[in-house]
């Protein structure tokens, strides 16, 4: 039997979103949100917060237990999910962000972007970058958030976030280098098995037939969430060929990386380019053997997810030397 108008499909991606013709959009992951919360076993505090309320930019903020009246430094944290699915409030990220903040003892802002196809790209990145700018702004006066007046120390500014995440938190650090933030110390960059790519392939990408695989979903999945975009060399996509690559203004960089996940070499390449760029700061990669895409995620208490964990909480706190 013929499917009617209604029914045919215009975009499939399986494991992220399906598009039909009649507009319908079916989400397969990421639909799962949870109210903020006190966590019983770490005394991590969340709430939720309205940055924007014509767009609806929001944000989850979280704070340690007892945070004490040391001030703390700020993580502006980006989800993933192929800027299409998930959220600041699905379980995934509050879990994950609620142990990171008691590993780590930051403030944490979880930025709420719009997401594809409804709101393509660059909404995402407009929407990232006016939540910056929103943070900065309790750097003086401006701002109103308590918790980012009482505990944030705006000279310890971090950006961070996995798959589709990390590649909004390099393009944030690239426009903090073209616009500067005053009253704020951007100090580094947490990027988890970042969204990255281009049109030539690299490493594995070109023999292995898992990666030329990812490589060709990742391609499609780019275009299908910026139809505008001039393609896989695009510079919000392959970072390596954005003439402003070396203007990023923090100290260091840390990519993490996964040896069975299809974006781990263009991880790789990110590192080893930035360091040859000309830029003054210091890079660092984590690998995580035997493990996949976003692995921490799905399989928090693994000892590489906890590794990962530990380290990243470690860069955190780092003097910025």
């Amino acid at each position: 039997m013929d499917s009617t108008p209604a029914e045919e499909i215009l975009h499939d991606f399986p494991s992220h979103v399906r598009v039909y013709k009649d507009g319908r959009v079916v989400r397969f992951k990421g639909t799962d949100t949870v109210p903020p919360s006190t966590n019983p076993d770490t005394g991590v505090q969340s709430k939720d917060v309205i940055i924007d309320p014509e767009t609806g930019l929001s944000a989850r903020l979280y704070i340690p237990n007892n945070p004490l009246h040391n001030k703390l430094p700020i993580l502006v944290y980006f989800h993933g999910g192929g800027f299409c699915t998930e959220t600041a409030f699905t379980l995934t990220y509050h879990n994950y962000l609620n142990s990171l903040v008691a590993e780590a003892s930051v403030v944490v802002v979880s930025v709420d972007y719009r997401r594809a196809p409804e709101h393509p790209l660059p909404i995402a990145y407009d929407d990232s970058w006016a939540a910056v700018k929103w943070v900065a702004s309790h750097s003086s006066a401006g701002g109103g958030e308590v918790w980012l007046k009482e505990y944030a120390d705006f000279d310890r500014v971090f950006f961070a976030g996995d798959s589709a995440g990390g590649n909004i938190a390099h393009n944030m650090g690239i426009r903090v280098g073209s616009c500067e933030l005053d009253g704020v110390k951007f100090v580094g960059m947490v990027l988890i098995h970042p969204f990255f790519g281009g049109k030539s392939p690299i490493g594995s990408e070109g023999s292995n037939s898992e990666m030329i695989i990812g490589k060709e979903v990742a391609d499609k999945l780019w275009l299908f969430v910026y139809p505008s975009s001039s393609g896989s060399d695009d510079p919000l996509f392959n970072p390596v060929v954005d003439p402003k690559f070396s203007s990023l203004v923090c100290d260091k960089v840390l990519v993490c990386v996964a040896e069975k996940d299809f974006f781990k070499d263009r991880g790789w390449y990110y590192k080893e380019e930035l360091g040859k760029s000309g830029w003054g700061g210091v890079v660092e990669t984590m690998e995580a053997a035997g493990e996949g895409h976003v692995f921490h995620l799905f399989n928090p208490t693994c000892d590489n997810a906890m590794a990962m964990l530990k380290r990243v909480a470690c860069f955190l706190n780092e003097d910025n030397a």
